[in-house]
């Protein structure tokens, strides 16, 4: 299961513009993605955000700081325990990276309790309360108790911590209460954990008009008498464990499908990398736990606060809408109602980008959903990477297939977090008759794209639909991505070249439009380069826009360095890990970053490159893309970058996405040279792009809507800066 090809990965490529000091060109990559979730942090301090967004802030930084720890930081240690010497982008070794993260990690960690204490306050304020160890009114004293013998106790198990007693397993992310106790009969000290299942919730509402909330693992401290008759509590703490969670693909594995299914079960017992611990926890207690887990490279953080602020997601959940944003429900694209919701028509008139979260996922469903149904459809084609746990494209498929349509579904197991749902789904494609192919054992399938194959008047027609998104639906209303539908026959052909290499290993000799990564991809990128330096080398205007979610592949950011040497104008909106340096002379004075946290979370990947005009300009070459700025997506992933050729959805994408982004002052941070990151100055015309695309009609029914009388706004980019 692996590729004819195999290109060099960027981190080892010759830098365009010759060697240099490592540390004096790049960001370290780890703090890079730190510092990022810095900025989700701070959002959760963001006075123009309603209270319980931004306790969603605080949980998701909670949340992205776990996956960071039980992946990156996991495989720091890992590098560290085998004696790798493998050096970061930045000179580090990975010890010294190990050393670096676990400052940086404990860093952010109190500064997400300060966060917590200061929104719990004002969540007090709004009569939302979270009881820790304060006296409960007498009735919800009452009601816990019962709560506690009915929904509980049933639940859990206690297990005393002696010679007779193996110590238990504790999983990934699990967490549990460690007891001190003495037995009143004969004064015997006893150490009891309880761990806390899963399956309980992690933070219970009491009765009453008020909303007041009690974390788990308090009610379980709460109530430890009903649980220990005849004990004292002499004292208790709380503790968490975070575990190796990342998944390697051994070369050898002759069955993908057995091996991800016995490496899950490994996933659950992989290395501890974090012990949290409350600040009074029994040093007896700690010492046991330290000695029991074999914490090599772990690290340990102990906090007076919450432990696990991503279960702070529940309390989010609260029926609150004056603490919330107000709901936004997206539009159906115009352009396709004008076709009496007809997708195959509207595509056939011409090509369509969709902006999602703004625009409707629902028409990348329909467009499934109508192939499925429609008697001259005899063909589909589909890469599944993340589809959800209730996923209308499953559905579309397995009713296609039913129909008796020629149905291929690529779906992918090494999608992170996600192999045991595509598991799933792929028994289910495979028993409805989908044939079904996991694509290639080196390299991760992540190109998003879907083809249709139609019989009409004229032959054999193909519908094509290109993402830069999952086809999630449930990311696809918060994440903004992009949906382009084609019937373009040169971008058909390449669609179904790149079907062939994944099915078939059949690799394109070449493609008419479409870069293919890790074939061609970074090679096409390095010609659109070169052609913006050979233009500022002319005298002609030379410019980039680039938006991605991640800038760490050494090879295109020295190209980006060669170009801002060459007089290059550039512009980058990432919005997560950049390890490009900025603004420094004889290095990177031409090009300004940018990042943006908002309500939605920006997803979608575009490149624009001048083509000898100032952007944006009609003549500019624009694409769309499935990869970001890493190595693993342009060595080790199937990625697409699709150019955008027709003029309405080129302006589209270049005028008003690509445009708004760089306009945007309200929810961006600047990067600086020096890696820190400043909020932009709102200035005296501030610009949101989030509230921009929400307010103003969709890009689909652009054309409708002028037609139509009602305006459009036309943005304009000041110059002189992002």
């Amino acid at each position: 299961m692996r590729g004819a090809v195999r290109k060099g990965d960027g981190a080892g490529s010759k830098s365009p513009v010759g060697p240099a000091v490592p540390c004096a060109r790049y960001f370290n990559r780890e703090l890079s993605w730190l510092a990022f979730n810095e900025r989700v942090l701070a959002e959760g301090r963001n006075p123009n955000y309603p209270l319980l967004e931004r306790l969603r802030f605080l949980s998701i930084s909670g949340s992205n700081l776990d996956e960071f720890l039980m992946v990156r930081v996991a495989g720091l240690a890992g590098q560290v325990r085998r004696r790798i010497e493998e050096i970061s982008i930045d000179g580090l070794t990975a010890a010294q990276q190990l050393a670096a993260t676990h400052e940086a990690v404990i860093g952010l960690e109190t500064q997400q309790q300060a966060i917590w204490g200061e929104l719990r306050a004002a969540l007090a304020r709004e009569r939302i309360g979270i009881v820790g160890a304060a006296p409960l009114e007498a009735g919800h004293a009452e009601w816990l108790e019962s709560y506690f013998l009915d929904q509980v106790l049933p639940v859990i198990t206690p297990q005393a911590i002696d010679p007779a007693h193996p110590f238990p397993f504790i999983a990934n992310q699990g967490m549990g209460v460690m007891m001190a106790l003495t037995r009143g009969s004969d004064g015997l000290r006893i150490m009891e954990m309880v761990l806390i299942p899963p399956a309980l919730p992690r933070f219970v509402r009491l009765p009453g008009e008020a909303a007041v909330y009690i974390s788990i693992e308090d009610l379980l401290s709460r109530c430890a008498g009903l649980l220990f008759p005849g004990f004292t509590v002499d004292g208790h703490g709380v503790f968490r464990v975070l575990r190796d969670s990342d998944i390697e693909v051994e070369e050898d594995a002759e069955d993908l499908v057995r091996y991800f299914r016995t490496a899950i079960q490994r996933r659950r017992r992989g290395s501890v990398i974090m012990l949290q611990l409350q600040a009074n926890f029994d040093p007896e207690a700690e010492a046991l736990l330290r000695e029991q887990l074999q914490l090599d490279h772990a690290i340990v953080i102990k906090t007076a606060g919450l432990i696990g602020m991503a279960g702070l997601s529940a309390i989010v959940e609260e029926p609150r809408p004056d603490l919330k944003f107000e709901p936004y429900n997206p539009r159906f694209p115009e352009r396709v109602m004008e076709h009496d919701g007809d997708c195959f028509a509207a595509i056939r008139e011409k090509d369509i980008i969709i902006h999602h979260p703004y625009e409707s996922f629902e028409v990348v469903i329909d467009f499934l959903r109508q192939a499925a149904a429609d008697p001259d459809v005899i063909a589909i084609k589909q890469t599944l990477y993340r589809a959800g746990k209730q996923s209308a494209v499953i559905a579309a498929l397995i009713a296609a297939a039913e129909a008796g349509k020629s149905v291929t579904a690529v779906v992918e197991l090494k999608a992170r977090f996600d192999e045991e749902q595509n598991l799933l789904w792929a028994s289910q494609l495979e028993r409805a008759g989908v044939q079904v192919i996991y694509g290639f054992l080196d390299w991760k399938t992540h190109a998003k794209v879907s083809m249709v194959v139609r019989r009409e008047s004229e032959g054999y027609r193909t519908y094509c639909h290109f993402g830069t998104g999952n086809y999630h639906p449930v990311t696809a209303r918060i994440y903004t991505d992009l949906s382009f539908f084609t019937a373009d026959p040169e971008l058909t052909r390449d669609a179904a070249q790149v079907f062939n290499f994944i099915t078939g290993y059949v690799e394109p000799r070449s493609t008419t439009q479409i870069a293919i990564a890790p074939i061609s991809l970074r090679e096409r990128l390095y010609q659109l380069f070169d052609r913006e330096i050979a233009n500022a080398r002319d005298g002609k205007p030379a410019m980039i826009w680039t938006k991605l979610n991640a800038l760490t592949d050494a090879g295109v950011i020295d190209k980006f360095y060669e170009a801002s040497q060459a007089g290059v104008d550039i512009s980058l909106v990432v919005r997560g890990i950049c390890c490009l340096k900025p603004g420094i002379a004889g290095l990177s004075e031409n090009i300004k970053v940018k990042s943006i946290i908002g309500r939605f979370l920006e997803h979608s990947r575009i490149w624009a490159f001048g083509n000898g005009a100032a952007l944006p300009n009609p003549g500019a070459r624009v694409y769309i893309s499935s990869a970001d700025g890493m190595s693993r997506n342009l060595d080790r992933r199937v990625e697409l970058m699709v150019p955008i050729r027709n003029a309405t959805v080129h302006d589209q994408v270049l005028d008003q996405v690509m445009l708004a982004n760089l306009l945007d002052t309200e929810q961006s941070w600047l990067l600086r040279a020096d890696g820190s990151y400043v909020r932009a100055e709102p200035g005296s015309r501030p610009f949101n792009c989030h509230r921009y695309f929400m307010t103003n009609p969709s890009l689909s029914g652009r054309g409708a809507a002028l037609g139509s009388g009602r305006k459009v706004p036309k943005l304009a980019l000041r110059r002189g800066g992002v």
